[in-house]
């Protein structure tokens, strides 16, 4: 059983989180560097350019990169401390087993007899359950190599429909969004189209602390003459220099997005020539709009009229444009409504496939792109090919040479994975890069079901605090230690380049995951030596689908900087811009610009829904979640670098100074804030940019300190994202002096 064996402090002792320094060479001015490797950050989507300083096999620094165009040498606070993970004191150096008799839980194993063990336990179940016994959870802040090969391996060598990824809980609602209207799941433009925009429409994204490098992108056009428009419950720091900011009410956002669309039509704000020559369905939505006055949409959104009359002129009399959303719209039950709402806005405008006229999902993970392209999906293969597509199945098993009979069917999102643990449905799991218990919500339930499995195999470079429930951890590589592609938020394909190698007994993951595939003697289509020969494998696989690499070649990023897919063939340079006219695609083969036969764009009604679960008496908040700048999703290595714990060591309820006085809290005073489902007590800050019905804690800490600890388990029936952006919770001044944390 998956629980832990000695107490959480001391497995903390032991693998950390402890903080890293600059110390040493790292602050010797005097210190030539061996080498200057160009790369990526390992952080955020938007995959700035940098530059790692290494000396002895050791990152002691980093440099500017300031030729790589999207972020020019600029950086934020994570990215300039990222150097600051590698030669860490927590970093896995050998295979590990859970031992009861040692008094940190574990043990050190020669790696090659922790391989064994894990194909023993995976052979074991699947002879005794079953092949679906056994399931896959990965990452999307693995390279494109790495998440091909995941899905390739669930597939070919495990043999489990069972296998999803931790994009499930990011870009999902969009991705079903943008495939649902436009026929592809891309951003539509290079973040320059950005700064020829009229107006810039930013949904439900904190720009400023998620994708710090696009701020600027948004202050530049706003130097421009641009109008920027924010919808937020909180006023983030983008809001703050915002020229109209609208405080929703968590989850309204297809309700004012169908109020804009309202006043667009009524207005003549619409461009009737695109709609009638690229697009099908806007009859539809505009008699479900109709409804939609700008009355309504005050009372259902929270939002004044005349901010929204207002945003509604400026979105529809402009001549050029950009609309942006993340998470804030897309972490819902009804997210990819949301997404259908804010694109029938952009469709209306008809102002896409045009220089300066744009539209894009702000991608949150490292490859939270590329990994959703290629095959670690549960219904996808590479290509963005549908699983359960006959002609798609057939051409993947050709090129991996198996019978398409052989490939199992669709599997179920990450989250049904762990309910189908939770009712021993699943014996087995074997996860890289992913912290389930940290970043799932209601996070109780996920640890209750995570105990029930046989035997649980845990990749990764630092122990996490999932990992901790491992009977086998596998020591696998950071970013640096390895090569490969990530597709960024702009849907550039960029290549990270090794910079040192990895330390002790860690292996690339790749390596990894072939090694169990041998141990199995399952060794077919698991033969690759260099993350090159998975890539040309992967260039073959995507040939001739929505997201084809055929013509992507490492040469040809580092080149061009990075190329824009589709590309497929040697001599195409790429498609920086999607839908322009003329623009050729294999699924409308030149019969217009969108990715359907047709070659039309597809108006999608988006209807109007509360969220899962609504303030009421019992519960009369709104609790909200996010990031802040300092930190990364489940803080699994921001939580380890000194600097930035140092900008934000703990958590916060974020209170608004009416609801403050209401309560009698006051700043820096403890508070608890209570759901259905838990209960966490942190500090207040008192603020004045979040409305006084809602309260926000950002979710990048563990244990009782974790905000998913409140959240619901409540999903988009059609992405399957949860609905981490709105719950109903209470609050009440803290009772007792705070707990220390444990980390589980």
């Amino acid at each position: 059983m998956a629980t832990l064996v000695v107490q959480p402090e001391s497995i903390t002792e032991k693998f950390g989180p402890h903080l890293s320094k600059s110390t040493g060479m790292r602050l010797d001015p005097g210190v030539v560097p061996d080498k200057v490797v160009e790369t990526h950050c390992c952080f955020c989507g938007q995959q700035c350019g940098i530059q790692l300083l290494v000396k002895h096999n050791q990152v002691i620094g980093y440099e500017p990169w300031y030729e790589f165009p999207f972020n020019k040498g600029k950086l934020c606070p994570k990215g300039v401390k990222r150097y600051l993970q590698g030669a860490h004191p927590d970093r896995l150096l050998h295979a590990y087993k859970r031992d009861p008799a040692n008094p940190h839980g574990f043990s050190p194993v020669p790696y090659e007899k922790a391989i064994r063990k894990v194909a023993e336990e995976i052979d074991r179940i699947q002879k005794k359950y079953g092949p679906s016994a056994f399931a896959s959870l990965s990452g999307a802040s693995l390279t494109t190599e790495k998440t091909y090969l995941m899905g390739k391996f669930a597939r070919v060598c495990l043999k489990t429909p069972y296998t999803d990824y931790n994009g499930r809980l990011c870009m999902v609602s969009a991705g079903a969004g943008n495939k649902k209207a436009f026929g592809v799941d891309r951003a539509a433009n290079p973040w320059s189209d950005i700064l020829k925009a009229e107006v810039v429409w930013i949904s439900g994204a904190n720009v400023a602390e998620c994708a710090p490098i696009t701020t600027d992108y948004v202050w530049q056009a706003r130097e421009n003459g641009a109008k920027v428009i924010v919808v937020d419950p909180r006023i983030t720091p983008i809001g703050r220099t915002c020229d109209l900011l609208l405080p929703i009410k968590p989850g309204r956002d297809i309700a004012l997005f169908n109020g804009i669309l309202h006043l667009m039509i009524k207005n003549g704000w619409i461009d009737h020539a695109f709609i009638e020559g690229h697009t099908i369905g806007f009859d539809e939505v505009a008699s479900a709009v109709e409804e939609w006055t700008p009355a309504r949409t005050a009372k259902i959104t929270g939002i004044a009229e005349k901010g929204i009359l207002q945003a509604a002129e400026w979105w529809g009399r402009a001549k050029t444009s950009f609309l942006m959303h993340a998470r804030g719209i897309e972490h819902s039950s009804h997210g990819v409504q949301n997404v259908l709402g804010a694109i029938n806005m952009v469709l209306a405008s008809g102002r896409i496939g045009r220089e300066g006229c744009g539209y894009a999902t702000i991608t949150g993970q490292g490859n939270g792109q590329g990994g959703r392209e290629h095959g670690q999906k549960c219904d996808q293969l590479p290509g963005m090919r549908d699983i359960s597509n006959p002609e798609h199945r057939a051409y993947v098993a050709s090129v991996w040479g198996v019978d398409p009979a052989e490939l199992p069917d669709a599997g179920v999102d990450a989250y049904e994975i762990i309910r189908k643990i939770d009712r021993n449905e699943i014996r087995g799991l074997l996860s890289i890069s992913f912290n389930p218990i940290v970043s799932l919500p209601d996070n109780n339930f996920v640890r209750r079901a995570l105990e029930k499995l046989e035997f649980y195999v845990a990749v990764d470079f630092f122990l996490n605090d999932t990992a901790r429930f491992a009977d086998i951890i596998l020591p696998g590589s950071l970013q640096e230690e390895d090569e490969g592609i990530v597709g960024t938020a702009e849907g550039r394909v960029i290549k990270i380049n090794k910079a040192i190698d990895c330390p002790g007994e860690a292996r690339e993951d790749w390596r990894i995951i072939q090694d169990i595939a041998h141990a199995l003697k399952r060794p077919h289509g698991f033969n690759f030596h260099s993350p090159r020969e998975i890539f040309d494998e992967l260039r073959i696989a995507s040939k001739g689908g929505i997201a084809d690499y055929s013509g992507i070649t490492y040469e040809k990023i580092e080149r061009q900087f990075g190329v824009f897919w589709p590309c497929p063939s040697d001599e195409h340079q790429g498609t920086p811009r999607l839908f322009e006219p003329g623009s050729w695609n294999p699924i409308a083969k030149g019969k217009g610009p969108f990715y359907f036969p047709d070659g039309r764009a597809r108006f999608n009604v988006a209807k109007y829904s509360a969220p899962a679960e609504d303030a009421d008496a019992d519960y009369p908040l709104m609790l909200t979640t996010g990031r802040v700048i300092s930190h990364f999703l489940s803080g699994t290595q921001t939580r380890r670098i000194g600097p930035l714990v140092d900008q934000c060591p703990d958590p916060f309820i974020e209170v608004h100074p009416m609801l403050a006085r209401k309560l009698g809290l006051k700043e820096g005073e403890r508070a608890t804030a209570e759901s259905r489902r838990g209960a966490i007590t942190l500090q207040v800050r008192v603020v004045r940019t979040i409305r006084p019905d809602t309260i926000f804690i950002p979710y990048h800490w563990a244990g009782n300190k974790s905000a998913n600890q409140l959240t619901i388990s409540a999903q988009d029936p059609i992405s399957h994202i949860p609905e981490y952006k709105i719950c109903a919770v209470r609050l009440r001044k803290a009772e007792t002096p705070p707990v220390e944390a444990r980390p589980h």
